[in-house]
């Protein structure tokens, strides 16, 4: 994997992934940024929702069972001054007929196979999901 970052001005640069695939980034303007993008803080926080949804689907098929939506929300908190988020707090939300160990066992290994969810989890910020599930 190869990324770019590639300063435009001010604080706004764009990612690309060496795919054909880019992503401005910029700060809010509370921040002196002209909010043109998420920060990389916040991108890097949507990069775990979309790992979660991605892996969770995978780990389903190989458990052999279907949902029909999924959702997550996930609530990043961060202490004023402090260099990164301090914890993650969101909801699991899914429309499935499985049962609710079967959804739970399901996320845990999603949550320790999602190679963003393996940084994090380094890190020592696992998020702390609720799950909801819809019939």
């Amino acid at each position: 994997m190869k990324v770019t970052s590639k300063w435009i001005a001010g604080y706004v640069s764009e990612t690309d992934n060496g795919r054909g695939h880019r992503v401005v980034v910029d700060l809010p303007p509370s921040k002196e940024g002209t909010d043109k993008g998420p920060t990389a803080l916040e991108l890097s926080v949507m990069a775990l929702a979309g790992c979660v949804t991605t892996i969770f689907r995978t780990v389903a098929r190989r458990r052999k069972w279907e949902f029909q939506a999924m959702t997550v929300e996930m609530d990043a908190e961060q202490s004023p001054g402090a260099p990164t988020v301090d914890r993650i707090r969101g909801r699991f939300i899914v429309r499935t007929k499985a049962s609710r160990e079967e959804v739970e066992t399901t996320l845990r290994f999603t949550l320790h196979e999602c190679s963003v969810g393996v940084l994090f989890e380094k890190a020592g910020m696992m998020p702390d999901l609720e799950v909801r599930i819809e019939s």
